[in-house]
């Protein structure tokens, strides 16, 4: 950041880039940890598993809302003290997580430990970008991108090995030496910029109030609407007016206070406001395959939570490879608009490549269309974010990326609960319509039904109660079917949407390498 070079040392900038890419992989890691243990946190706490998921959904509740008011919090009480008490704060809730004695208890620590984790993503990322010339930030965003990188594809792993091998609360305990780590070097190494003096303005409490009750009752209503039948639920419904009526009066608030709490000004440039448009539908499109290719192995595939884990890892690696490459283009100045349209269009061809998987697919199968899709969003992540702030103001860039990472994550939700929701509804019809494609007069069917009797007789059965086991064999058969075809041709949408995208790059401009930018 910029500093007094009388009253702050100078510090080397890769230094502040391990320093906040540390906060980052603390609240990555915990968003993918937990999800393995969710049945073991049931039983460990006599809940049922449909319980437990107020585990996750509180963490994002609180998450969503800490998120767009950032800016507004580091300009009351400065970056790094805010930042610091965020990791300490998050350090605390994960040891209370651990020590918690009932569900309602361990809910509400995780609704704390989601508050204080939705300052560290924007707060890095604005420290990130303003302590690198422009020439570099490609480079530094790349390697701060590792850590998100790396972080959803250790979780899964790491959550299942110390469930296993200790307990469920392990995977809370595992976030206290990373957390001290971060405390220690933000106290080392990071100092607030000369343009934020910590001031006490008054508190836009109706935006405020209107902001937090409309994203919570969105995100609520993302998490819980598969669960819910969605409209079909009368709890759905009122969570969706609730939603509309106060994010709508939020805006329009916003738009009309003195000092409003989010300043929402940064909208009015083109480039900002096409490229958290992008970053919102590539959070839908991506967390939308991410969560139904790992559900495809172990529904139709019957892989084991943890096999899936592993076979989902090519997607990391292929980011993790084409990474560095990524940054080291861009530190040449190439134009990012041309990686990114090179990024969606290679994520495309791996999701699309998802689309020809069957019952009998192969584990190795999975793993070139992922390192594609995975080598894609290296050229998306890098390039999207360093176009997108390129023209914001210093003094708005805390505010900016509070929204830009709250836009991702509201379109994770909702690419997470449509993907879910398209595959079940997609299913109910193509098992109708397979079903009513099979008759008696069917020759095929009345084959296969032979074939299974007679190996059932063979191995003792009646003949009767083997008549009727091979035809619900079949049945079964038609309904794994269904399913298979319904994550086909959503994967083939998800592809689609990928497409979709690249007209929109050419609404952003090029980023101007001359501008001048604020070191730490």
């Amino acid at each position: 950041m910029t500093r007094d070079q009388a009253t702050h040392p100078i510090i080397n900038p890769w230094i502040i880039a391990i320093t906040v890419m540390l906060s980052t992989f603390l609240e990555v890691l915990d968003t993918s940890v937990v999800n393995v243990s969710l049945p073991y946190i049931a039983g460990g706490l006599s809940a049922t598993v449909d319980e437990a998921t107020w585990v996750l959904t509180s963490y994002l509740v609180a998450n969503a809302i800490v998120l767009p008011i950032t800016g507004w919090l580091a300009n009351q009480f400065g970056r790094k003290r805010l930042l610091i008490t965020a990791v300490a704060g998050f350090t605390v809730a994960s040891l209370l997580c651990g020590l918690a004695p009932s569900l309602p208890l361990l809910v509400l620590f995780r609704c704390l430990q989601g508050a204080f984790g939705g300052a560290l993503q924007p707060i890095s990322q604005a420290v990130l970008l303003e302590s690198f010339p422009p020439q570099d930030r490609g480079k530094a965003m790349a390697f701060w991108g590792l850590g998100i990188v790396v972080a959803p594809i250790l979780g899964p792993t790491l959550g299942g090995y110390l469930t296993d091998m200790y307990s469920w609360r392990w995977v809370f305990y595992i976030n206290l030496p990373i957390g001290i780590a971060s405390i220690i070097m933000t106290r080392m190494f990071l100092f607030d910029p000369s343009y934020i003096k910590p001031s006490r303005s008054r508190v836009d409490g109706w935006g405020l109030g209107m902001m937090a009750v409309g994203i919570a009752c969105l995100q609520i209503m993302l998490d819980k609407g598969q669960e819910a039948d969605w409209f079909g639920s009368h709890f759905i419904v009122a969570l969706a007016i609730i939603a509309f009526v106060m994010l709508a009066g939020f805006v329009v608030w916003e738009l009309t206070v003195k000092d409003p709490i989010v300043h929402l000004r940064v909208f009015k440039d083109r480039t900002y406001a096409t490229g958290v448009f992008l970053m919102t539908t590539l959070g839908f499109v991506l967390y939308g395959s991410l969560v139904l290719l790992p559900l495809f192995m172990q529904v139709l595939l019957g892989y084991s939570a943890i096999t899936a884990g592993l076979w989902t890892a090519p997607r990391g690696i292929g980011a993790l490879v084409f990474m560095p490459i990524v940054g080291i283009l861009m530190s040449r100045r190439w134009d990012p608009r041309l990686l990114l349209t090179f990024g969606l269009l290679a994520a495309a061809l791996g999701t699309y490549q998802f689309s020809f998987y069957n019952l009998a697919t192969g584990p190795w199968s999975f793993f070139f269309p992922q390192i594609i899709q995975g080598g894609g969003m290296a050229f998306i992540f890098v390039p999207l974010t360093t176009v997108t702030m390129d023209a914001i103001p210093l003094k708005d860039m805390g505010n900016a990326t509070s929204l830009f990472n709250l836009t991702r994550n509201l379109g994770a939700s909702a690419g997470i609960s449509v993907a879910t929701m398209l595959v079940a509804r997609r299913s109910q019809f193509h098992q109708s319509r397979l079903t009513a494609q099979i008759t008696s007069a069917s020759p095929t069917l009345h084959a296969m039904l032979q074939n299974f009797t007679h190996m059932l007789v063979i191995r003792g059965m009646d003949a009767a109660t083997a008549s009727h086991q091979a035809l619900g064999a079949v049945y079964g058969m038609v309904v794994k079917q269904a399913v298979m075809l319904s994550y086909i041709e959503v994967f083939y949408l998800l592809a689609i949407i990928f497409v979709l995208m690249v007209p929109l790059v050419m609404l952003m401009k090029r980023p101007s390498h001359g501008r001048s930018v604020s070191m730490h």
